[in-house]
């Protein structure tokens, strides 16, 4: 089971109170600044190492969109591997908060390893980070990070590209559909930043009292010039 490297970096970063709340009003929230710029170069470097990942998806053979990504095989890269533990203490008590508005029993453990074992125990021992190349004319389609049984309700995406100078278009979006209606965000990144977002359905007021569910769903829209990395830190692990 992987343990945590030293998170001297990685663990101040973010407000808890402020993650929480912004979550609960719209499914993502922002941590402007995660990465500096030398560790989102470092990290897109990565891409062209295959002794790094497991597996390598070219989107357009599946209907996924156009453009390709990587998963990361175990050890993680360090920066990975902190910033996966970091954040899963505060999101597994979003997460619990949101189970129990739903009324669904499941509950989240306190650190990730247990999770991860949980996971592992149910034949997901696969990791899902994955780092996340678009070039002129690729785009994401819209879509959900479920892999298994066991799926974790928020996942982080890092953009590790300098809008504007690195490549152009290529934005962040998220949709959401309820009995009501649908909407759809256009999620402002810079370089560094991340956003912690819904994997597939959160808790929203009902009209008439308690709460009701949301589905989400994400992707990434035409880059239109330059070329554009992103890296993804889902929390459960897959068949």
């Amino acid at each position: 089971m992987p343990t945590a490297p030293p998170l001297e970096k990685t663990a101040p970063v973010w407000d808890e109170c402020r993650l929480a709340e912004t979550l609960d009003a719209e499914g993502w929230a922002t941590l402007p600044g995660l990465l500096p710029p030398c560790d989102c170069a470092t990290l897109a470097g990565l891409y062209d190492a295959p002794r790094h990942f497991r597996s390598r998806i070219v989107m357009a053979r599946h209907g996924f969109g156009r453009g390709e990504y990587q998963y990361f095989a175990y050890p993680l890269p360090p920066l990975i591997e902190g910033l996966r533990h970091a954040l899963y203490p505060p999101l597994a008590r979003i997460a619990n908060a949101w189970q129990a508005r739903l009324g669904s029993p499941t509950r989240y453990p306190a650190e990730l390893p247990e999770f991860l074992a949980r996971c592992h125990g149910a034949g997901q021992t696969r990791p899902t980070p994955l780092l996340l190349r678009y070039s002129a004319g690729d785009h994401n389609c819209l879509h959900q990070d479920l892999y298994g049984e066991h799926v974790f309700p928020l996942q982080l995406a890092i953009l590790l590209s300098a809008p504007g100078r690195d490549f152009s278009g290529g934005e962040f979006v998220m949709t959401e559909r309820t009995s009501d209606g649908q909407r759809a965000d256009v999620v402002p990144l810079r370089q560094g930043d991340g956003v912690v977002f819904t994997v597939n359905e959160r808790p929203v007021p009902s009209r008439r009292g308690g709460w009701r569910r949301a589905q989400m769903r994400h992707g990434v829209s035409a880059v239109r010039q330059g070329q554009r990395h992103t890296v993804g830190v889902i929390f459960h692990d897959a068949r």
